[in-house]
């Protein structure tokens, strides 16, 4: 955090980057919602998938998910950090996420390692292990269907794995494909991000600005012209809020307010013209 950003407004972390806390984090309706179904899900298992595209609040859907997840006495949880990766890939990952000594180029050896570990588990506890896999949509057809047969036992009538799937709208379409329907027939659990209205944009950023510490940091007049100009993308939203803060503190100026709003965005939309005009 820059210091001479928290002297001059008092702010305890910059609202406006990707590093919020999580408790500070706007948690829209259906994210409870999907949230709360999630914590009674991953008692029995089985896939869900939380869909969006960039700029949508997909991203901050997970932090929640995970921290209420993490929580939970007794969850053990891993995030799948390399979804493009090979089989064997995966399975090494596997086995450093839930501490379980592998050999990758024995798949049936370390399919039923893993297995013989969740097990273990589910009897001390009364969780299945969790699996979130981000950017899922680069995810091998293999690894895919890998991961959809690691998941169950029993003839596919025990779930001893939750695994919650996360990507833009290409992961939808790599679900339909003939190889990866029975992965999409196991989705239980939902949860789709989309657009936001300007006055959804506009609670947003109260919320962020008021968990900062400086509910007064951006005037209202500046808040509502930026909600309208942000596409109902919140990414869009951040990132020209951060540009106004960084002006605001090279000119060390007490408020965000209108002023500051057109000479920033003016002097923009000027740079982006000459450089159009440049043959």
């Amino acid at each position: 955090m820059n210091r001479k950003l928290l002297a001059l407004y008092s702010l305890k972390f910059n609202p406006f980057l990707p590093d919020v806390p999580v408790s500070a984090l706007f948690v829209p309706a259906a994210t409870e919602s999907f949230c709360w179904r999630m914590q009674n899900q991953v008692g029995e298992g089985g896939f869900a998938m939380v869909i969006g595209d960039p700029g949508t609040g997909k991203s901050a859907a997970l932090r929640i998910l995970s921290d209420r997840l993490g929580a939970l006495r007794d969850v053990s949880l891993g995030v799948l950090t390399r979804p493009h990766a090979s089989v064997a890939d995966f399975y090494r990952e596997l086995g450093d996420l839930f501490e379980v000594a592998l050999s990758p180029h024995n798949r049936w050896t370390g399919a039923k390692a893993l297995r013989d570990k969740w097990q273990a588990h589910i009897e001390a506890s009364l969780y299945r292990p969790v699996l979130i896999v981000d950017e899922a949509q680069e995810m091998n057809t293999a690894v895919l269907c890998e991961l959809r047969l690691l998941s169950s036992v029993n003839l596919d009538s025990r779930s001893i794995l939750s695994v919650i799937l996360a990507g833009d709208s290409r992961l939808t379409e790599r679900l339909h494909h003939a190889d990866l329907l029975p992965v999409a027939s196991r989705i239980r659990t939902r949860l789709r991000t989309q657009s936001a209205s300007p006055g959804q944009l506009h609670e947003y950023l109260a919320h962020l600005l008021d968990q900062a510490g400086n509910p007064r940091l951006i005037t209202e007049e500046v808040q509502t012209a930026l909600c309208e100009h942000a596409a109902g993308n919140l990414r869009l939203l951040m990132n020209m809020a951060n540009d106004l803060l960084n002006a605001a503190v090279r000119r060390e100026a007490d408020q965000i307010d209108e002023k500051l709003f057109f000479d920033v965005f003016d002097m923009e939309a000027a740079a982006k013209a000459a450089r159009r005009r440049k043959p």
